[in-house]
């Protein structure tokens, strides 16, 4: 057991246990700040030592991977879950988008460990953050009228997510040396910080996991089935691109992850009649627990044995 996710797990027995831990709202939003500005400093700053000529292929290759992952959630939804179309589509976003926060606990560990993984991954990060939710909302409305000028605007082009990591990872890429006196902060701290991070959600899921009795038992599997599904394909993306065996992992863990942060904001946005505790509860409560814990260790272990 990682000491960093030890703190998501004293999270979730703070508030199974009724213990009032004070977690001021301005101070979570910080520290989710923090984590995408570091990884996209640590991306920047890799990528100036290793830039890859095929990156504009590997970068088409996830893209259209994030597109189809929600093709997949949503069959399952839809006809196995009995949902209706417009919250299918709605939680089939968030398990085609990705978590930054499952992304920054799959570093930390295979920078604990020793193991290399390809510098480029903050800007797949990225760009799994939307075409999700494209998907998602074509698949609820049944039409592409949502994807207009103003939603682009909002979502792709003004995306707080989306801006931040990109923006940093350039800072990073064409900073220089002078990145190197922002690494005492952003980067010597960012186990620290992501602790703190994972005690907050922790949390959050503790709250979540109250609501599990609510919803079926379908939710429940589907929370745990989905991210094998999504990461098992992208351990297979990544051995066909041709990762390293921190890549496959890293490529396992997105495909993995679910959103509850950049879709669940779109989704109030642009489709605000779905049920945003149902998602919710999947992503946060049953998903982001089960890859912390089992899925981002076992993905690890499954790259290295790949690559091996």
């Amino acid at each position: 057991m990682d000491a960093v996710v030890a703190f998501f797990i004293l999270g979730i027995v703070c508030q199974l246990l009724g213990a009032k831990v004070s977690f001021p709202e301005n101070v979570y939003k910080t520290l989710s700040l923090f984590l995408m500005i570091a990884i996209g400093l640590k991306g920047g700053l890799a990528l100036q030592q290793h830039i890859d000529p095929d990156l504009i292929t590997l970068s088409l290759a996830v893209v259209a991977f994030g597109l189809l992952l929600p093709l997949v959630a949503y069959p399952l939804l839809r006809y196995f879950g009995q949902l209706d179309r417009i919250n299918a589509g709605a939680i089939a976003a968030h398990y085609g988008s990705v978590s930054v926060a499952t992304y920054a606990v799959a570093v930390a560990l295979l920078e604990a460990n020793n193991i290399s993984y390809e510098a480029y991954f903050p800007l797949f990060v990225v760009l799994l953050e939307m075409p999700a939710i494209l998907v998602g909302l074509v698949l609820a409305k049944g039409s592409l009228k949502l994807i207009n000028a103003d939603f682009i605007k909002k979502e792709l082009v003004a995306n707080q997510s989306i801006l931040l990591m990109v923006g940093s990872l350039l800072i990073g890429y064409f900073g220089g040396q002078s990145v190197e006196k922002l690494s005492p902060f952003f980067i010597d701290l960012f186990s620290g910080v992501l602790a703190l991070f994972l005690l907050k959600m922790g949390l959050v899921a503790g709250e979540q996991l109250a609501a599990l009795k609510k919803n079926s038992l379908f939710l429940v599997s589907f929370g745990m089935l989905m991210p094998m599904v999504g990461g098992m394909a992208g351990t297979a993306l990544g051995v066909l691109l041709g990762f390293s065996a921190g890549g496959i992992s890293l490529m396992a863990v997105l495909g993995a992850s679910a959103s509850y942060i950049a879709v669940p904001a779109a989704m109030k946005q642009s489709l605000p009649e779905a049920n945003a505790g149902m998602s919710i509860t999947a992503s946060l409560g049953i998903t982001f627990p089960f890859n912390v814990l089992l899925g981002v260790p076992f993905f690890i272990a499954l790259g290295q044995y790949i690559a091996a």
